[in-house]
């Protein structure tokens, strides 16, 4: 059995399927990365990875976003900004990646691992008892 890099925790669960599922996706991201990177094959997924990153950043934000609106959450003004560090991280990445191919993969899995454990279990944790109160599960 392969032991992942970073596996789905019951803890890292705000309590929303949707969310919970995009996350999913985000560690599977960090996973395949991590796994290229021992097989010493990142350097031909590294530009795919960091694609999926912009892509993840628009429609997983966008999702917490338009319940952050719906429901009015107060501390949605915070949250953004920690969503805008991400995305211009990510574009970081991209322009980095874009003049040296293959030095980014350590820096990109670091910061993957650090974000899911201080973002889902920080700042996400802190909307999840609001959703629930507000019917979204």
């Amino acid at each position: 059995m392969k032991t992942e890099f970073f596996p789905w925790k019951e803890e890292y669960s705000v309590k929303v399927k949707e969310i919970d599922d995009q996350h999913k996706v985000l560690i599977k991201l960090l996973n395949k990365l991590y796994d290229a990177f021992m097989k010493k094959e990142h350097s031909t997924i590294i530009g795919d990875i960091i694609q999926e990153l912009t892509d993840y950043a628009s429609y997983h934000f966008g999702t917490e976003e338009k319940y952050f609106k719906r429901f009015n959450y107060k501390e949605s003004e915070k949250h953004l900004s920690e969503h805008k560090i991400f995305t211009e991280k990510v574009n970081e990445f991209k322009k980095e990646y874009e003049k040296n191919k293959s030095a980014l993969t350590f820096t990109i899995i670091n910061f993957l691992r650090d974000w899911l454990k201080n973002h889902i279990l920080i700042s996400d944790k802190k909307y999840s008892d609001f959703f629930a109160q507000n019917g979204i599960k």
